[in-house]
């Protein structure tokens, strides 16, 4: 039996790619580093493992995907890989749905308790050497609204839940809540919901339908006394509306883990904004999960050779593994 061939994108050996070695004699593996090696090393594989989740040279290499079959991406968010040729080609797209759904909702918690208790204030306090006694607020009996209700929402929402919050969420349709939510709302009805809640946590994924979802006149909605918290993606936010909005104190808050621009330039003004927490896109990267990421390739790559159904099929005219997958 000829051995498949696999392009690894965004690493330089087998060395970048915790356990992908248990693979060496099961394929014949190209890796590219970088964008300018992609085309020769596409050419003629199989198979794509695409390592760098962000990397945006997938497209301008397309071209020399003569013999591609079969695209597992590093990634819970596929945005770098929703460009028309590949989605409207046969190539099917995987992605590692599930794997960071609890992990992303544990730091939204961290997140929600930080502001909550005032804990940047708290430790600016302490390396200043200064005792600065204050009332905190109370997380049980806040509204949250997550904006986002597949895997990773679903989580948030059980576990925001679990220390007292009053949880809904936003799909693409309204439905019965289930265990995560009090009840989902259709995405047409956000606009009249947002004044509602105290925490508004956005992560849906980034489609053509999401991008710019909140926009100065969607964040205008928000209470004063809101929270607001992005760990999608940075495009889904007009990032200059929202330093704004805080600035202006127009909402209460802000703890964000994505950016229109990664890293975040050192010019930014959310790093110097004492209402805003920022964290370098790190919510859902727990210690092991470069290995964990490797054994869900492995797993499919298995299935891929048996002829069976592979998991977590990102449904390309949507942009995200649907939920009955």
């Amino acid at each position: 039996m000829t051995k498949p061939i696999v392009a690894v994108n965004g690493a330089k050996n087998f060395d970048d790619v915790p356990g992908l070695v248990q693979l060496r004699n099961a394929a014949d593996f190209r890796f590219a580093p970088d964008g300018g090696a992609l085309p020769e090393v596409l050419c003629g594989a199989d198979i794509m493992l695409g390592w760098n989740f962000a990397a945006a040279d997938l497209p301008g290499a397309w071209h020399a995907a003569n013999r591609l079959r079969w695209i597992q991406w590093c990634g819970a968010g596929v945005d770098a890989a929703m460009f028309p040729a590949l989605v409207n080609s046969d190539v099917a797209l995987t992605n590692v749905h599930g794997l960071f759904d609890q992990p992303i909702a544990e730091y939204t918690l961290a997140l929600i308790l930080a502001l909550a208790k005032d804990l940047p204030h708290t430790l600016e306090s302490q390396r200043a050497g200064r005792w600065d006694y204050r009332l905190n607020e109370r997380v049980a009996g806040c509204k949250a609204l997550v904006v986002g209700v597949g895997g990773i929402g679903r989580a948030i929402g059980k576990t925001l839940a679990a220390v007292g919050l009053q949880v809904d969420g936003i799909g693409r349709s309204a439905r019965v809540g289930g265990d995560a939510f009090d009840t989902i709302h259709a995405i047409t009805d956000l606009d009249e919901l947002l004044p509602l809640y105290d925490y508004v946590v956005l992560i849906t994924p980034l489609t053509d339908a999401t991008r710019g979802l909140f926009d100065a006149r969607r964040l205008a909605l928000l209470a004063s006394h809101a929270r607001f918290i992005n760990l999608g993606r940075g495009a889904l936010v007009d990032e200059q509306a929202l330093i704004n909005a805080l600035r202006e104190q127009r909402i209460s808050g802000a703890a964000l883990d994505v950016f229109e621009t990664e890293p975040l330039p050192s010019e930014s003004a959310l790093w110097s904004l004492k209402n805003v927490i920022v964290s370098p896109h790190m919510s859902g990267d727990f210690k092991g999960f470069h290995a964990a990421m490797v054994n869900v390739f492995i797993d499919n790559f298995a299935r891929y050779q048996r002829g069976e159904a592979l998991i977590n099929v990102v449904d390309k005219a949507l942009g995200f593994v649907p939920a009955r997958a």
